[in-house]
């Protein structure tokens, strides 16, 4: 589907919750801000801190791209259809005529309480074409994706495990979460 198509519509755009950001920053500088100021400390009197300088630069950089992936990273949906453009730049388009089913289920992580919202969009042979996750996308974004497409949503009334998702619909997860990590 053309791009000009989808926005040829009323569209939305959506993006990941903001504090994810803030998370991921604020993680970056408490494991980064002691680990180089004691190299600088070390190597300063040595005369060797620009290849510590070089590092720094050089992982700043990669910050950078990644704060630029998060701010990148969106959902675009109309009544004609979808675009998703990941975190790492990739974007798909889907026409509405693509979307067989889409299914919200409320996941919990196998060992967790709590559970998060995840609205699955579906071809019509099952497969999946967009994931949204609750840590990732609000449920307001879920349900006005879900509003926007006019299509019928079919919501699991009872939560799942990551572990019963995995048994029952394994397509449904991403190839990371297909596989039971030790625990």
């Amino acid at each position: 589907m053309p791009r000009e198509h989808l926005a040829a519509t009323h569209l939305h755009v959506l993006r990941p919750h903001r504090h994810l950001l803030s998370h991921g920053v604020l993680a970056a500088l408490a494991f980064t801000t002691p680990v180089f100021a004691v190299l600088y400390w070390l190597t300063i009197p040595a005369g060797s801190w620009i290849v510590v300088l070089s590092a720094h630069v050089a992982l700043l950089l990669v910050f950078g791209l990644l704060v630029a992936g998060f701010f990148g990273t969106s959902i675009a949906v109309s009544t004609q259809g979808l675009r998703e453009r990941g975190f790492l730049g990739s974007a798909r388009t889907t026409a509405v005529d693509q979307i067989g089913s889409i299914l919200l289920i409320e996941v919990a992580r196998d060992s967790a309480l709590d559970t998060q919202p995840n609205l699955f969009v579906c071809g019509h042979d099952g497969s999946l074409l967009v994931r949204m996750r609750g840590q990732y996308w609000s449920r307001e974004n879920m349900e006005l994706v879900a509003e926007t497409l006019d299509l019928p949503v079919k919501t699991i009334t009872r939560s799942l495990t990551l572990r019963e998702l995995r048994r029952s619909r394994p397509d449904l997860l991403y190839w990371f979460e297909r596989f039971r990590v030790i625990g």
